[in-house]
């Protein structure tokens, strides 16, 4: 279990070589538009999981 959180935890040096690793790949200017898109999912998945949340109310429930 002691390696796991070791494996898991992410120094300073390690966050500065995935961003520079992303940049390369994306491009500055691809960037912004793969965050709006992230963002746009977690808010689609935020709101179709609070649907599932609420009672459906269905002709027969209501008779």
């Amino acid at each position: 279990m002691i390696a796991l959180s070791t494996f898991l935890a992410f120094g300073a040096w390690q966050i500065v070589l995935i961003v520079v690793v992303v940049l390369l790949l994306f491009g500055g200017k691809k960037i912004p538009e793969l965050m709006r898109g992230l963002g746009s999912g977690i808010k689609e998945f935020k709101d179709a999981s609070k649907e599932e949340d609420k009672p459906s109310t269905t002709d027969s429930d209501k008779k």
